[in-house]
């Protein structure tokens, strides 16, 4: 896997102490040595302990390597919030494969994508989450993965795996000798794509470490914490602070496998949970959850809301309904972690009208379309650099090199830094519509509408949502001898594909022509401002 990390990129993170080259596994080590009988991990299932999860995650590191897995190999697992899904990254970490986590919400379309261009060599699945059969899927893909040699199924094939005593077969302190070093790359993790297919971004042992160091001193952090995610842990929040964060800091974390709010105000008060992350459309579920005015929720002490501003409506009430929560903002990519974050001391005004302050040692900036920096106040291109940056899109290096000024990584987003050092994104250069904090790969969705034979043209476009911040409206024009496209037909038709449901537009607009430049270019803000009025009048 060619990446843009250089020995000098290296020597300057580790001499700024930001690279300590400590795996997620050596933390687990640490935690389980001294306080083994503590729980790391709860789901709806059970929980498990440190002593127990340094055990499972051990045998399951042995078993892949009985499956043939190696250092470097990529395992692949997509699994919903389930413990099963921290023993996989974490058996993975153990003997320096590369973790491929995917979102439970993929169907076959984008698994089949994912996989062939991780070249994957073992996948996780779960037998069935949420109605849907993945072995089935995964049957049906199998000629479209040449490079997947074991498919195992938790509740069936992954259960007598994990039972089998590989122990016995391999030698446990051959592990040690397997130890990645921390330049390594240890993530592989798509984004959404905005050339017509996703991008796999990858990071390292040491990029991963460096995003969660920061967070004890801004925010409290200490080893009573109880932590909580219902994001999937496949997204980078949900594996940074859902998977990860609680073990860097000797804690618990409580697991949510599907979102529902009076589940979530349950779990708080039986687990006394006191930090969650989750986009903002979480928080404005809770405070409106049937059952919150007479449970007990004073455990929960922050919510760092990721991905769409939060209103300003939204947290007087929060600060009103649950008076001992602070809530946070905060914005990142899958490329950079979380950047920037609120500081819970900070006037409201800076909360709710920005997104938050850099992370030690990341370091942000604006500049004008031909590179030049811009001064406080004035909005432009926002630029990232720092030690929780990637390190590269699997098998595009150009690419990668196109995305950088220099050392400068540029995000795509449009942002305005004030005097006193906080962004506040202001727009998008990137073509992505951002659903309930899931992000919509527009182009890759478009192109599955042009398959269709009925369609000329399309152009998918964002609308503003008061709780998913964005819903998505496909506006096609048909071809001349096209007899009519319904939403009933749209529907069926992405099925057929193995679009995941969550991509499929939540509005149909058949259209004569699209607004165009002169030189042929979709006006996407045209068609979003007519249809914005249209919904007004």
């Amino acid at each position: 896997m060619e990446t843009l990390l250089t020995p000098e990129l290296s020597a300057k993170y580790h001499g700024g102490g930001y690279w300590i080259d400590r795996t997620i596994t050596d933390y687990l080590d640490d935690v389980a040595a001294a306080t083994p009988d503590k729980v790391a991990f709860i789901d709806h299932r059970r929980q498990i302990t440190y002593a127990q999860l340094r055990a499972e995650v051990d045998r399951c590191a042995l078993g892949l390597l009985e499956l043939g897995v190696q250092p470097g190999d990529v395992v692949s697992f997509q699994l919903p919030n389930w413990i099963e899904w921290i023993v996989v990254h974490y058996a993975a970490t153990r003997i320096g494969a590369i973790s491929n986590p995917l979102v439970p919400i993929f169907r076959e379309r984008e698994v089949a994508l994912m996989i062939r261009l991780a070249g994957s060599k073992v996948a996780v699945i779960p037998e069935s989450f949420r109605d849907f059969d993945y072995p089935a899927m995964y049957a049906g893909l199998d000629g479209a993965l040449p490079s997947l040699e074991h498919t195992l199924v938790v509740g069936s094939s992954f259960d007598e795996f994990m039972a089998t005593p590989w122990e016995t077969r391999r030698d446990p302190t051959a592990l040690a000798a397997l130890h990645p070093a921390g330049d390594d790359v240890s993530l592989l993790i798509f984004t959404s794509g905005t050339t017509g297919e996703p991008k796999g971004v990858m990071h390292t042992h040491n990029t991963l470490v460096a995003a969660n160091l920061p967070l004890p001193a801004r925010l409290g952090i200490t080893d009573d914490t109880v932590f909580h995610i219902a994001s999937t842990l496949a997204h980078l929040t949900g594996f940074l602070y859902g998977a990860r964060l609680n073990v860097q800091n000797g804690a618990t974390c409580v697991l949510q496998d599907v979102w529902d709010r009076t589940e979530f105000v349950r779990l708080v008060g039986e687990h006394r949970i006191s930090y969650t992350s989750g986009a903002t459309p979480f928080l404005h579920d809770f405070i409106a959850a049937e059952n919150l005015p007479y449970s007990d929720v004073s455990s929960l002490k922050l919510f760092c809301c990721m991905g769409a501003p939060i209103p300003r409506a939204i947290v007087d009430q929060a600060r009103e309904t649950v008076p001992g929560m602070v809530v946070l903002g905060g914005w990142g990519q899958t490329e950079n972690a979380l950047v920037t974050l609120g500081v819970p001391r900070s006037p409201i005004e800076k909360i709710v009208g920005t997104d938050g302050y850099p992370w030690p040692g990341m370091e942000i900036r604006t500049v004008d379309m031909d590179g030049a920096d811009l001064p406080a106040g004035q909005q432009g291109r926002l630029q990232v650099r720092g030690p929780s940056l990637f390190v590269g899109y699997l098998n595009r290096l150009d690419d990668t090199r196109a995305s950088f000024d220099g050392d400068w990584f540029d995000t795509g987003d449009l942002g305005v830094i004030d005097a006193d050092g906080y962004l506040k994104i202001a727009g998008r250069t990137k073509d992505i519509i951002i659903r309930g904090g899931e992000n919509i790969p527009v182009a890759f969705v478009e192109n599955v509408f042009y398959e269709h034979p009925k369609i000329e043209a399309v152009a998918l476009v964002g609308l503003p949502d008061p709780r998913l911040q964005e819903r998505a409206c496909a506006c096609v024009v048909l071809k001349p001898d096209a007899d009519g496209f319904t939403f009933d037909e749209m529907r069926e038709y992405l099925a057929s594909k193995g679009l995941a449901k969550q991509y499929w537009p939540e509005r149909l607009e058949v259209l004569e022509a699209l607004p165009t430049t002169p030189s042929g270019k979709i006006q996407k803000f045209h068609l979003r401002s007519t249809l914005t009025e249209g919904e007004k009048a």
